[in-house]
């Protein structure tokens, strides 16, 4: 399944721990967003790991998942790579 997630993250230290965490999974494609193609398995990782980064009072981390459908009618106006092409 393909999935988008982002975060807003204040601290240094967890910022960096969560984009190493998710750039192990995806491709990173601005700052604080990245797409994914994962298994549940391997999206229940993320999150498990994620949980113990984060702090829910001041962090933000949000996941998406995109149908086939809508990675379809997905597009990015600059050219740096396809949508959801790994």
């Amino acid at each position: 399944m393909n999935y988008l997630i982002s975060y807003d993250i204040e601290d240094n230290k967890r910022r960096k721990k969560i984009s190493d965490l998710l750039e192990g999974y995806g491709v990173r494609v601005n700052y604080s967003v990245f797409e994914f193609y994962l298994t549940q398995k391997e999206l229940d990782e993320i999150i498990k790991e994620a949980k113990q980064i984060l702090n829910k009072k001041k962090d933000s981390f949000r996941v998406y998942r995109v149908c086939e459908n809508c990675v379809q009618k997905s597009f990015e106006l600059c050219k740096r790579g396809d949508v959801f092409k790994f």
